[in-house]
């Protein structure tokens, strides 16, 4: 791969490879470390990559994978998520606490959400992506929305 090929790849993906680990890690610092891993993976990888989906379909892959070796670790430890949302300056206080509620879903529902509703992938894609059964993303879609819309009706019942 040149360097001219590296830079545009990792200009044009660095935010999605933070964004899947972050959803991941829940913890910035791990997320950072895992783009700037995953980053180098890129750079010293001899793929010929036939397309952008290629590029970012591996590109995601490679980062799910940089993350489960991170939880291996006995020093993972997960770290409040307030500085990151006020990194992210939501405009709207919906979006804040639509974000907060993916959030504090379990990993297992909180990737294929973001990897379908976000980064716009199908459940074929998805599933090949986290290398799991198509019908395993559907019914982790299906309960993750569950879950929040359960979250979101009790936290307006609690307003009244």
């Amino acid at each position: 791969m040149s360097k001219e090929e590296f830079v545009t790849y990792a200009e044009k993906y660095t935010d999605t490879i933070y964004r899947v680990a972050y959803s991941w890690t829940k913890n910035s610092h791990d997320a950072n470390d895992v783009t700037q891993e995953v980053l180098i993976k890129l750079y010293k990888t001899g793929n010929e990559f036939k397309s952008d989906s290629h590029v970012k379909n591996w590109l995601i892959k490679v980062t799910v994978n940089q993350c489960k070796m991170l939880f291996r670790s006995p020093w993972k430890k997960l770290e409040d998520i307030e500085e990151y949302a006020n990194s992210l300056g939501f405009e709207e206080s919906s979006c804040l606490d639509l974000f907060y509620a993916v959030m504090n879903l379990d990993k297992k529902y909180r990737l294929p959400l973001m990897l379908f509703y976000y980064e716009g992938y199908s459940t074929a894609e998805t599933a090949a992506i986290l290398g799991i059964p198509e019908k395993t993303v559907s019914t982790r879609l299906y309960r993750a929305k569950a879950r929040l819309k359960d979250y979101f009706k009790e936290e307006y019942e609690d307003d009244r």
